[in-house]
């Protein structure tokens, strides 16, 4: 039994030292497959928002398809859905996934 202790580690010797390490294993893993692909994505959508302009094709976050029309001061957009029929959105209802999809197959055809 004496032996078995010997080899468990003794609690008075700094045994939480591989705690620790692991703990540490485990932050550094989810920052490299959490945060940091997720902060990757927000800041490539900022820069997609920042440089929508008129004539752009765009899908919104509800799948509504148009052209864009004015980029207005006050971060909306005034979107033609059909000849003639405008609707005033959000910038940040553009989807940057579904607007890269809808000009990827716009180019293919091309």
């Amino acid at each position: 039994m004496y032996q078995f202790l010997l080899f468990a580690g003794d609690p008075k010797s700094g045994g939480g030292s591989i705690q620790l390490v692991f703990l540490g294993l485990m932050i550094v893993v989810f920052w490299l497959f959490m945060i940091r692909p997720q902060a990757k994505k927000a800041k490539e959508q900022k820069k997609f928002i920042d440089d929508l302009q008129k004539g752009d094709k765009v899908v919104t976050i509800a799948g509504i398809h148009g052209v864009i029309n004015k980029v207005n001061e006050d971060g909306t957009l005034s979107l033609e859905i059909n000849p003639g029929s405008y609707i005033k959105i959000e910038k940040s209802s553009i989807s940057l996934d579904w607007t890269k999809q809808i000009n990827k197959t716009v180019e293919e055809k091309k």
